[in-house]
């Protein structure tokens, strides 16, 4: 099995799905296609009546895709632009292309300026028309999953003796607006902050709360946190949920 089929069975395993480039390559910013999934299923702006089903993020161009600026979460996707593709389904008796044309805007303002994902394409698929009489659609299991995670504020531990201690980095973390907490990926094997060996770069997984764009807090954490010693010099973040207005 090669390095990628591991990574992709491990993100399966572990229902995060892929894990997603969020700005430009030097902003460092990553998040969980199960929390970008949660934040598009209930994209504002999206036609009464429709139901999206299957939606999945991916590069648009796998080998175009610029490095990052900074060491990238385990298994991350580069900085590259993304391509959404969902199935909905549709209530019945109204014109299909102009559902599809409103539903692709509403996913496009929700991913672009709701969580700063770079999409370049939407495809859309209808994939079967609404029952009438059937009751809502079931809440996502991802948004749920991203709302149970990682409840406590733990830091991971520091990097070298003499470094900046984990607690004053949760500190900063947590002291950024729309920060909601410290939170690692599900079932992930590090903490929610992670130095490397020489502490010179830090990882940072967190929950956003809602109402803050998650590049926008991305971006002030790695402010926050990074500088001259005893603080890392580099930073990345990876958002694993974001929690609803």
């Amino acid at each position: 099995m090669s390095a990628d089929e591991v990574a992709r069975a491990v993100r399966a395993q572990l229902g995060i799905g892929r894990v997603l480039p969020l700005g430009n390559p030097a902003d460092g910013a990553w998040i969980t296609e199960s929390a970008a999934r949660a934040a598009l299923l209930r994209a504002p702006g999206a036609p009464p009546g429709v139901r999206l089903g299957t939606l999945r993020l991916s590069l648009a161009a796998p080998d175009d895709a610029p490095a990052p600026a900074v060491p990238a979460p385990p298994s991350a996707l580069p900085p590259g632009p993304l391509r959404l593709t969902a199935d909905f389904a549709a209530p019945p008796g109204r014109p299909l292309p102009a559902l599809a044309a409103r539903l692709r805007t509403a996913l496009l303002a929700a991913a672009e300026d709701g969580l700063g994902l770079r999409v370049s394409a939407v495809d859309l698929r209808v994939g079967d028309l609404v029952d009438e009489t059937a009751g809502p659609a079931p809440a996502d299991v991802a948004e749920e999953r991203g709302r149970g995670t990682g409840a406590g504020t733990a830091p991971g531990r520091a990097g070298r003796p003499g470094a900046e201690g984990p607690d004053d980095l949760a500190a900063r973390v947590l002291a950024v607006p729309g920060v909601a907490r410290l939170a690692p990926a599900p079932a992930g094997r590090s903490g929610p902050l992670t130095r490397t060996g020489d502490g010179r770069h830090v990882l940072v997984q967190l929950v956003t709360a809602g109402g803050h764009r998650p590049l926008d807090v991305a971006r002030a954490v790695r402010r926050a946190v990074t500088g001259p010693p005893p603080a890392p010099a580099s930073a990345a973040v990876l958002v694993t949920a974001v929690l609803s207005r």
